[in-house]
């Protein structure tokens, strides 16, 4: 695995793996990695001949009373984990690498981002897809991979390759859970063992929803309230939003069928975690 920290060092290795009919495959991450990380790079693998990962914490995404300082980061630890997946090449910059000066044009998300991670978080869809718009243009992937964890940063990526005609395919990963159905994150690792018994409630939550939809409910307002219902009943009370989304436009729903996302957030303690399902998956 090569680990390379200057753009022009990916670009020349881009271009002489693309010179060579290459498909380059793209999985960019802020590292800390876990087993969903290393899901993505194997279905990078599937699809791509070369896998190049990025680990970079955009200072972007994150706002003024936010965990950018906190955020966990273990770079030779994921540089191992990485190369043992089979990640052929390793962009680890510097954040001056990627912003040389303060950026003057971004990348604005409008609508798609107000509400939900949008709304809790003003500016983070801004700097995400900054970021992401700037690492497609270094990287020149063929096809990039993304947690279906962070769905509305997922949806939100596909509309900017769609509108803005990046010639990168999208694919969204399943999400990957602990063994007791816990979403794997790297915010996991703030909670104390009480706090980590608790946050079970987001995926029972969730799960709790899913049941309803296949026993038939279709009212959203319905969904929502048992879901926001098993919160209570779990003493969670820190709840950002419990949403019933259309998966395109992330607007809420009245009815949901099949494909319909639920996402939630909440605050276990001092950590903000988030979840989703898509109703109907397998």
């Amino acid at each position: 695995m090569r680990r390379l920290t200057r753009v022009a060092e990916v670009r020349d290795l881009v271009a002489a793996e693309r010179a060579a009919g290459k498909r380059v495959g793209f999985v960019p991450t802020m590292g800390f990695l876990h087993e969903g990380h290393l899901r993505l790079v194997d279905e990078a693998r599937r699809r791509a001949d070369v896998v190049v990962m990025s680990i970079f914490v955009n200072p972007l995404q994150f706002g003024p009373t936010e965990d950018l300082s906190r955020y966990p980061r273990d770079l030779e630890g994921d540089a191992g984990k990485a190369e043992a997946r089979g990640v052929d090449a390793l962009f680890v910059p510097e954040a001056h690498a990627i912003y040389p000066e303060p950026p003057r044009v971004v990348v604005s998300p409008r609508a798609l981002a107000g509400r939900w991670e949008g709304a809790a978080r003003p500016g983070h869809f801004e700097g995400v897809l900054t970021v992401v718009a700037k690492l497609f243009n270094i990287v020149q992937p063929h096809v990039a991979v993304f947690g279906q964890k962070d769905i509305q940063q997922a949806t939100l990526v596909r509309a900017m390759v769609r509108d803005l005609d990046m010639p990168v395919e999208i694919v969204v990963s399943p999400t990957v859970r602990e063994a007791d159905g816990l979403a794997m994150s790297s915010r996991n690792s703030y909670l104390d063992p009480h706090e980590r018994e608790r946050a079970l409630a987001l995926s029972g939550a969730l799960r709790a929803a899913e049941t309803a939809h296949r026993s038939g409910v279709r009212s959203a307002t319905q969904l929502e309230e048992i879901a926001r219902g098993h919160l209570a009943s779990a003493g969670i009370e820190d709840v950002d939003y419990v949403a019933i989304a259309d998966p395109n436009t992330l607007e809420p729903l009245v009815h949901a069928e099949a494909g319909a996302i639920v996402a939630l957030a909440a605050r276990i303690g001092r950590t903000r975690l988030i979840d989703n399902v898509i109703l109907g998956s397998p």
